[in-house]
């Protein structure tokens, strides 16, 4: 039965989301960009060339991500050449971004040398972790043309030179556009707000207009706000109209998620147009794709109820305070319920402290079932469309809390709820169907969702993210736990590792998750889980098993993903591709630096030490009863020991941290403290009545009206 588990785990891996259209074929392309460009700025009275281009063409939001901490406009200008994440200025940016102003010289009067460009390059290549050759696009296709500075940037070769470049779209542009299959031209820079903001839109869209007059015949027009102008990281437009991008949704296989395209995709969209090799070595990024099913409305498809700008930016900022004030209530939580424990504690003579009275120990069972609830109820809360209101933090939070409160209620008012592992089993059971129902409808809680992953940030756009990782986990394991004590001890590995293997499955299958990293890291879990669920501790032959295990388990996979068409391999293939061709060094690099930055700036980082030092507490100190949880429960050890080796692999190696740990710890550490509450109550009766019992689970706690706490 294991192996069977572990055949169907692979076979589900292998499977990949089926493959979505490609744009067609283009014998010129046409790159417009301004820096700035959102879609709250297109109307279809004031920009009509922009409203036409979005109603003919397939749109997405822009994820404008690069080497730089904020992507000013040199940043977005030369990612595009670069097919990579570049960065023009290595220093730090504080209000409004610097205008793109590279020093050009014209010697022929043809075309036009960046004298910054060697500089440029080799800040990119010696100083940043992500190996990027700064006009790499322009060395991929014989000539190119650039119109303005800003185009400069993204056409300038390795060494500097622009093929053709006019700072200024001409009277006529035909001949111009026609000179080379690729022209890219600079529409502006869009900045501030009110009347500037709409001047400057107004301009560029008048730009765009021409251009389009003057295209060139069976081309391809990329429209694109390819950089931010502020601090502030926002989504921009992306359009691209033409032959085979009439009316759809643009993704690509780095994002995997309809609607949305990264800055990185651009350089390798123009290439597959054309008919050209993609400098694989070179470009992080990947073609775009075309998905039916939008409306012809742009406002229809990207503004409103829909505009994933909008609530990207309300997620940053609720996010923080959610996860903050989480941390804080979860801390005040342990300290106010250490008391209840040390009186709780069973003690060997007549005169020990009396048992905590019935209503302390309901009010904080409540507590800490409502704490292990807190993210599984902040991703249901999304349901809720809080970032439109005018106060989000506050509308998330009423809606957290209330649906906190409400599943607290509903399995405490179960009638199994006396029993020792039920609130356990219950508020895992809660953990796990709410993050696979979520997984199952496309993950539409966890994108730009507070409890999930911003795709501002162009990390992750799809599937299963570090916050939904841990609580899954914690989940999944926990109640893998509960419910092996309920068989023989024989038989509780069998039941870890059917959980662990459909872990697995969600995890890593390119459906769901689309994790094969957190999926390698599950499987490490599942088989420490099951190596001590029986009881006793790691011994060497069962480390030797469980690694064994988990080493065929990760090989095969590894073989399945790069087995694949490079476009379609997951993390691990690319990671593996990257190591036999000598460029895996700057992925290790960006890992080590995300890691870093993870542990010092999250608050999930906070919640894993909390965990952690709440469970040693407990275990530890004499009154803390979890030694004798995992005593009478060692499955449940078992659940608990492959969360904490599953969250951790997983953030250390997708670059979290300790992100994931910190979810599993927010909700598996009040569960735990709670069952080693109930356990020490139950310890401290010495008189049960004979035959009295409540089956693998634990013994049954009744409360009545004249004793504080009394067990029978």
């Amino acid at each position: 039965m294991v192996a069977l588990v572990a055949a169907a785990s692979l076979a589900v891996l292998a499977l990949r989301p089926a493959e979505r259209q490609h744009g067609g074929d283009a014998d010129y392309v046409v790159v417009a960009a301004a820096a700035g460009l959102r879609w709250e700025d297109l109307d279809p009275q004031r920009t009509p060339a922009l409203w036409q281009e979005a109603s003919k063409g397939s749109v997405g939001w822009l994820s404008v991500r690069s080497a730089h901490a904020v992507t000013c406009p040199s940043d977005g200008w030369l990612t595009l050449g670069a097919g990579n994440y570049a960065a023009w200025d290595t220093r730090a940016v504080s209000g409004r971004c610097p205008a793109a102003e590279p020093r050009l010289v014209r010697p022929d009067g043809i075309g036009a040398n960046l004298t910054d460009q060697p500089t440029v390059v080799r800040t990119n290549q010696d100083r940043l972790p992500y190996g990027t050759t700064p006009g790499a696009l322009a060395e991929s296709v014989r000539c190119t043309v650039a119109v303005g500075p800003g185009a400069a940037i993204a056409a300038a070769r390795p060494f500097g030179r622009v093929d053709r470049y006019v700072p200024e779209l001409p009277a006529e542009p035909a001949r111009l556009l026609r000179d080379c299959v690729l022209s890219i031209v600079d529409l502006g820079t869009i900045n501030g707000a009110g009347a500037e903001r709409r001047a400057a839109v107004e301009a560029a869209d008048r730009t765009l207009a021409r251009v389009l007059a003057a295209r060139p015949p069976h081309s391809l027009m990329l429209i694109a706000g390819l950089a931010d102008t502020e601090a502030t990281s926002r989504l921009h437009v992306a359009i691209a109209e033409g032959p085979g991008w009439e009316t759809g949704w643009l993704t690509s296989a780095g994002t995997g998620r309809e609607g949305y395209l990264q800055l990185v995709d651009l350089a390798p969209t123009v290439l597959a147009a054309l008919g050209r090799p993609v400098p694989e070595k070179l470009f992080a990024g990947y073609p775009a794709a075309v998905s039916p099913g939008r409306t012809v409305d742009p406002a229809g498809a990207m503004q409103g109820g829909q505009d994933a700008d909008r609530r990207a930016i309300a997620q940053r900022g609720v996010a923080e305070i959610f996860f903050t004030v989480l941390a804080i209530l979860q801390a005040v939580l342990f300290v106010a319920v250490i008391p209840v424990l040390v009186r709780a504690r069973r003690h060997a003579g007549p005169l020990g402290p009396p048992l905590p009275p019935r209503r302390l120990v309901d009010l904080a069972e409540a507590a800490l079932l409502a704490g292990g609830l807190a993210i599984p109820a902040a991703l249901l809360a999304d349901v809720v469309p809080w970032w439109s209101s005018a106060h989000p933090a506050w509308m998330f939070g009423s809606a957290t809390a209330a649906l906190m409160i409400l599943g607290t209620l509903l399995i405490r008012l179960a009638p199994r709820y006396p029993r020792t592992l039920w609130p356990m089993a219950a508020a895992a059971a809660v953990a796990v169907l709410v993050v696979t129902v979520d997984l199952a409808t496309g993950a539409r809680l966890q994108l730009n969702g507070v409890a999930g992953y911003s795709a501002v940030h162009g990390v992750r756009y799809a599937g299963l993210g570090g916050v939904g990782l841990g609580v899954f986990v914690a989940g999944l394991f926990l109640l893998a736990g509960s419910l092996a004590q309920w068989v023989t001890r024989r038989w509780r590995p069998l039941v870890m590792v059917i959980f662990g293997g459909l872990g697995v499955v969600m995890v890593g299958s390119g459906h769901m998750g689309a994790d094969p990293v957190g999926a390698i890291a599950v499987t490490a879990g599942a088989c420490v889980a099951a190596a001590i669920s029986t009881g006793g501790w790691l011994t060497f032959p069962r480390i030797a098993w469980a690694a064994l295990t988990g080493v065929v388990v990760t090989i095969t996979f590894a073989v399945l993903d790069l087995r694949r068409a490079p476009l379609e391999q997951g993390t691990l293939g690319r990671f593996l591709t990257s190591l036999a061709d000598g460029t895996a060094g700057p992925s290790v690099q960006r890992a080590a630096a995300a890691n870093g930055q993870a542990l010092v700036d999250s608050p999930l980082t906070l919640l894993a030490l909390l965990g952690a030092a709440m469970l040693a507490f407990c275990q530890f100190s004499p009154w803390g009863g979890l030694n004798r949880v995992y005593g009478l429960h060692p499955a449940v050890r078992g659940g608990v020991a492959g969360t904490a080796v599953a969250t951790v692999i997983a953030g250390v190696l997708g670059g979290t941290a300790l992100g994931s740990a910190g979810a599993a710890a927010a909700a598996a550490v009040p569960v735990a403290v709670l069952t080693a509450l109930r356990v020490l109550l139950h310890a401290a009766d010495r008189t049960p009545p004979p035959g009295e019992t409540d089956g693998p689970g634990g013994p049954l706690l009744r409360k009545s009206d004249d004793d504080p706490v009394t067990v029978s």
